[in-house]
């Protein structure tokens, strides 16, 4: 994986040191190109941890892939009707207790949105990262994109010249007064946009441009009212809750 980085892009860290830490956490992280993981995991080993990643168990199917993600102990999550991914929660909240990372993907896949902003979260990152007391990282991406795009009609991987790899990571979300309540399906819902939105707050820096107001909807194919309050704490409102709840 080293060599194929350094081919393929030029690593730009900051924050690295947020992710030089013992014991077990957890990074949540935007997707914007299949290439995601690769420089997640060696930027991961630079900085002395190995990621547990959370991924579709569809990959498990394919040859040699598969091997490889059986071999390294990641995590299948099976998509399907309620509870199917119960065992891949249980799998990465014991993980996280035994001291391991664990990174996942709230998009739960490459986003759609034509910008490339986190799409709506899926609230199985809310339901993890309440499992416990350990800590949840913030971790924004951008230039994967511009070396292998994921939706392109034409020609998605564009080697070279090579591009610049950026990454941000910043300090632990501060979750304490949501894991002091009962997980029911409010404090879910304000975790996931606690969550997904630290990681748009990070992007938006990353890119520096200001972050939209709106959760992309890949059910509904269109930006729809953010669940946000708008102030770049992803900490829904009033009006944002009664509209996800219908």
């Amino acid at each position: 994986m080293y060599p194929a980085a350094f081919l393929l892009g030029r690593e730009r860290v900051s924050g690295g040191e947020h992710l030089r830490r013992s014991g077990g956490y957890l990074v949540v992280a935007n997707h914007i190109s299949h290439l995601d993981p690769l420089y997640d995991a060696v930027i991961m080993k630079k900085h002395g941890r190995i990621p547990r990643f959370m991924a579709k168990a569809s990959l498990w199917k394919v040859p040699v892939l598969g091997n490889a993600l059986r071999g390294t102990a990641q995590i299948p999550v099976e998509r399907g009707p309620r509870g199917a991914g119960q065992a891949s929660l249980t799998a990465a909240t014991e993980a996280l207790a035994t001291g391991q990372v664990v990174l996942i993907y709230p998009d739960g896949t490459v986003t759609k949105d034509p910008d490339r902003w986190p799409m709506r979260p899926r609230p199985g990152v809310a339901s993890l990262a309440l499992a416990g007391d350990f800590p949840v990282i913030p971790l924004a991406q951008w230039g994967t994109h511009a070396v292998y795009d994921s939706y392109a009609q034409g020609r998605k991987f564009r080697p070279w010249p090579r591009k610049d790899i950026q990454v941000k990571v910043g300090p632990p979300i501060d979750l304490s007064e949501l894991r002091s309540r009962p997980v029911d399906a409010r404090t879910t819902l304000e975790a996931t946009l606690l969550i997904m939105g630290a990681v748009r707050d990070l992007l938006a820096d990353v890119r520096g441009e200001a972050a939209p107001k709106t959760w992309y909807d890949p059910k509904k194919g269109a930006a729809r009212p953010a669940t946000s309050t708008g102030d770049g704490s992803g900490r829904p409102g009033a009006a944002g809750q009664d509209g996800a709840a219908r």
